[in-house]
């Protein structure tokens, strides 16, 4: 049995149905977000009811800022806290393998691997293969400056079986998840329910509030400052994405071999995703270190404060990677950015990261709900 800061599973499955039970007897917060339509729609409140509403919150908190429940209340109703304990539990009990997130869902392990060992492996591949006097000297561009430390094969390999494992392990996780929430097999193949998922998602829909003045975050003020640094974040990684698939086609399809000149389209895109996966995490951390604690889960902010450290740290050394790839600290920098980037891909199924998808699927549950009802 996992718990949050002493409270067993059990009791926050209790303590859901309390609160959805209270909210749906009161109905105030009904347009705030999708969570309290969803929970409308039902009578009694399972355990796959709870998970699918708990995943459905974005975590605005304004329903907390505005019950006449919360506390100091004697019912003491704080709904976006068992909502953040309810969500965390779903990483842990969808996870594929089972096993794995006993290790890299913790954030200490996931840390030490991102952080310490996974960048070691590499300087040790480094320092076998092309020697320390690759390693430790500079490389021009037209000399192919990355892949005098590190051959092309083995970024690659190693990287192209590890992104399978991510992506068998996202396809195994939604599949637990819908199922787990009571979803038949093959339900969530709706087009119109996935075409308003995928708006609802990049628009961060329920990040604006109920007037779409923002949300309560950090605080009980109405702010949309969250919005946006969940947008340059997610933005800045999808676009560095779209510089790691281009480059991969210049190389194996075109014939361009890597490394880019800076004004290519790969350098550039990866340049701008990487500046907004810069200024999203610290904005994103800093709001963390100033928000109202009585809504927040600290071991689900734990979890988020080391996926958003990666987040940094992968951006970070890759811009500076691109500053000195010419220079002698050339082979330091890949090691250390390759290092964490492989952490962070093996992490992704089993911590923050994957939210994304079950929130996903939470959206698409949603749509088709509202469709139906």
């Amino acid at each position: 049995m996992s718990t949050v800061d002493s409270v067993p599973l059990l009791q926050l499955l209790k303590d859901g149905e309390r609160a959805m039970q209270i909210c749906n007897a009161c109905r105030y917060c009904e347009g705030f977000c999708a969570v309290f339509p969803a929970m409308e729609r039902r009578l009694s409140f399972s355990p796959k009811d709870l998970t699918y509403l708990a995943n459905l919150c974005h975590d605005c908190r304004e329903c907390l800022y505005s019950c006449q429940y919360a506390p100091p209340h004697e019912f003491g109703l704080n709904l976006p806290k068992v909502m953040a304990g309810l969500r965390r539990e779903t990483y842990r009990k969808f996870a594929w393998p089972s096993f794995v997130v006993n290790i890299l869902g913790q954030t200490g392990p996931a840390l030490v691997l991102s952080l310490l060992l996974s960048p070691a492996l590499f300087f040790l591949g480094m320092f076998v293969f092309h020697g320390p006097g690759a390693v430790f000297s500079a490389h021009s561009v037209e000399e192919g400056s990355f892949y005098r430390v590190l051959s092309h094969g083995a970024m690659v390999g190693g990287f192209g079986f590890v992104g399978l494992f991510v992506l068998v392990a996202f396809a195994m996780e939604f599949r637990n998840f819908w199922r787990g929430t009571g979803g038949r097999a093959d339900s969530w193949l709706d087009a119109r329910a996935m075409g308003r998922a995928i708006r609802d998602s990049l628009n961060l829909r329920y990040l604006g509030g109920g007037d779409d003045q923002g949300c309560a975050y950090p605080d009980e003020r109405a702010s949309s400052t969250r919005r946006w640094y969940h947008h340059l974040t997610f933005y800045g990684f999808s676009l560095c994405f779209a510089s790691t698939t281009l480059a991969a086609i210049y190389h194996n399809f075109l014939g361009w071999k890597a490394p880019y000149e800076l004004m290519s389209l790969p350098v550039v895109l990866g340049v701008v995703g990487g500046l907004g996966l810069v200024a999203g995490p610290l904005g994103l951390l800093r709001l963390k270190s100033i928000q109202d604690p009585e809504p927040a889960d600290p071991l689900q902010r734990r979890m988020d404060i080391a996926f958003l450290v990666l987040l940094l740290l992968t951006s970070g050394t890759g811009l500076l990677l691109l500053a000195l790839r010419e220079t002698a600290a050339m082979g330091v920098i890949l090691a250390v950015h390759l290092g964490v980037v492989m952490g962070l891909f093996l992490t992704m199924p089993y911590g923050k990261f994957v939210h994304g998808i079950y929130r996903f699927g939470a959206l698409i549950r949603f749509a088709k709900e509202e469709r139906e009802s």
